[in-house]
């Protein structure tokens, strides 16, 4: 195979994939579930707290980004925390506890009942993230897991659970991230109303 027809089958195969996304009315219940849920949490004063491991670390970062700062349109901040950026806290997690407290232990210290913990894991099975999401439950935090297709050791531990049509990590993370960008956009649609209609009224 060359080089050009590796990119083109990498990018039908992607599109394939968001294609069958798009269809899935499982998928779709779950973001409108997840959105609703987030939105009335934060209604309350309640944060989003987020983890991942490797690329999914990387997409809890972006996720909490667009809370934070904005997605569509100017509004007020969103609370959000990635449980991925701070060298200090989970080098110092992982060498008193180790590795698989890293993301438990700052959900025991920083979420409170009320608060939503969103675990991702293309596997399902990440231990850490396992451990935090058995924290989250026992404190009173709503659990949403982001996964792949079919049943996960995660999915147990989740109030809500999204599972991306792939068992390819790559299109996983792909449908994640798009997914994400979904719920933020109807979380800011839920909390502030459809500010750009407004704007052209």
């Amino acid at each position: 195979m060359g080089s050009e027809e590796f990119i083109a089958g990498h990018f039908r195969h992607s599109v394939e994939t968001l294609k069958r996304a798009a269809d899935d009315r499982n998928l779709n219940s779950a973001i409108v579930a997840i959105a609703g849920a987030i939105a009335g949490a934060m209604r309350k004063g309640a944060k989003l707290l987020v983890a991942g491991n490797g690329g999914s670390a990387a997409d809890a970062q972006h996720i909490a980004g667009e809370f934070l700062s904005r997605l569509n349109f100017d509004r007020n901040p969103l609370p959000a925390i990635a449980l991925t950026t701070d060298t200090s806290v989970l080098t110092a997690i992982g060498n008193d506890y180790g590795f698989d407290s890293i993301f438990e232990r700052q959900v025991t210290g920083l979420a409170q009942r009320g608060d939503i913990f969103l675990a991702i894991s293309t596997s399902g099975r990440s231990p850490n993230i396992i451990a935090a999401l058995r924290a989250a439950r026992q404190i009173g935090v709503a659990t949403i897991g982001f996964t792949g297709d079919g049943q996960r050791e995660m999915n147990v531990f989740c109030d809500y659970i999204l599972s991306a049509p792939s068992s390819s990590t790559p299109q996983i993370q792909q449908v994640h991230i798009v997914a994400a960008h979904a719920i933020c956009g109807l979380v800011e649609l839920h909390l502030f109303g459809d500010v750009t209609a407004k704007a052209a009224e």
